[in-house]
């Protein structure tokens, strides 16, 4: 089996080729933005937090706005009702009337929130301002059923939930991109070598001078001053093409399951490979023993073990200097090598210092 992943990952490993730089990065401050809140689900049937203290207190909060004071002392048997928390994501240059999305999760005790609404929540960001409101019905997708002698079965997460455009924007993020001194595009990973092609590309496109390496992740770029000249330009900027750099050489091994990931960069230097294999093998055949008639004895089981040695010995293999990966590939599958095998041949190699790629080994 490891060798058909091996090789499957071998036609994978293709040269390099030209990709759009917004696949490689994004503009700083082009990005969406957490935000959480506190409310009660309603509307339960009977699957809520059962008069927990701060669910109580809640409604009570709830109620008085509206005009209804409870008494104090008075149970308001709360099985219909649950303490949630409410979080959401706030998309770049989201504008008040906009929809988004929210996740509903219980944080007491309700076993289910199938088919409850949740009121009316202020969403509120990690400055502490409210950016959005959430209200609606919520869509569970996991499903609870317990009987009366306690046996219950459960189905994926009935405790928490989503409401499709369930939260209204109530007020916008200043990214700052149109008024900022320059434009900054950040890589998802950390290389010098892509960082430095982008600019190059952002350069031969705009003009010497228009863009900066500033580190392995970030390049300064120059831009005119207003929103709509920026949007033109960051339009073009992302469509660029360049060619990125090679990454790390990395070898995975999944031994349990026998996954093994070799990319295109891994190298292996001159270095002599054997494997072998010895099984020991016990076959266990009892016999039962009749007594002679009339010898007054028992009938009896005798063992018979039966222990054979064997050892599949294959010749040694050299590997030549810097191999790529289809060599690799090869020598792998030559030897028939089983996931714990290539394992073991990989630490050799690693710890030999012929094998030019970080060991990952889950």
């Amino acid at each position: 089996m490891i060798r058909y992943l091996i090789a499957l990952f071998a036609l994978l490993a293709v040269p390099a080729h030209a990709e759009r730089i917004k696949d490689l990065g994004a503009f700083a401050g082009v990005r969406p933005n957490q935000l959480v809140g506190y409310g009660i689900v309603v509307g339960l049937a009977g699957t809520g937090d059962d008069n927990l203290e701060y669910t109580v207190q809640s409604m009570k909060g709830v109620t008085s706005r509206f005009g209804l004071n409870l008494p104090a002392g008075i149970n308001p048997g709360l099985k219909n009702a649950a303490a949630v928390m409410v979080t959401a994501e706030l998309p770049a240059f989201a504008k008040p009337g906009q929809r988004i999305d929210v996740t509903v999760a219980a944080i007491g005790k309700a076993k289910s929130l199938r088919g409850g609404s949740l009121l009316m929540v202020p969403l509120q960001g990690a400055d502490g301002q409210i950016y959005a409101m959430a209200q609606g019905s919520l869509a569970v997708g996991g499903l609870g059923a317990e009987g009366a002698d306690g046996s219950k079965i459960v189905i994926n997460v009935p405790s928490s939930g989503r409401i499709p455009d369930g939260a209204t924007v109530e007020r916008a993020v200043d990214t700052g991109f149109a008024t900022s001194d320059e434009l900054r595009f950040n890589l998802q990973k950390a290389d010098f070598t892509t960082s430095e092609r982008v600019a190059q590309a952002i350069n031969a496109r705009f003009g010497t001078g228009t863009a900066r390496t500033l580190d392995g992740v970030s390049i300064g770029i120059k831009a005119p001053q207003g929103a709509e000249v920026r949007t033109a330009m960051m339009s073009d900027i992302e469509n660029l093409t360049v060619v990125s750099a090679e990454p790390p050489a990395k070898v995975i091994v999944n031994a349990r399951t026998g996954t093994v990931v070799i990319n295109s960069a891994v190298r292996v230097g001159p270095a002599a490979v054997t494997h072998g294999r010895l099984t020991v093998r016990i076959d266990e055949a009892p016999r039962v023993v009749q007594p002679a008639p009339l010898s007054n004895g028992t009938t009896a089981v005798e063992q018979q073990s039966n222990v054979q040695v064997e050892e599949k010995a294959n010749p040694m293999f050299m590997l030549a200097p810097g191999p790529k990966l289809a060599d690799i590939v090869k020598a792998v599958n030559g030897i028939g090598a089983s996931p714990a095998d290539l394992v073991a041949i990989l630490e050799a190699l690693k710890e030999a210092g012929a094998l030019k790629a970080e060991l990952i080994v889950l």
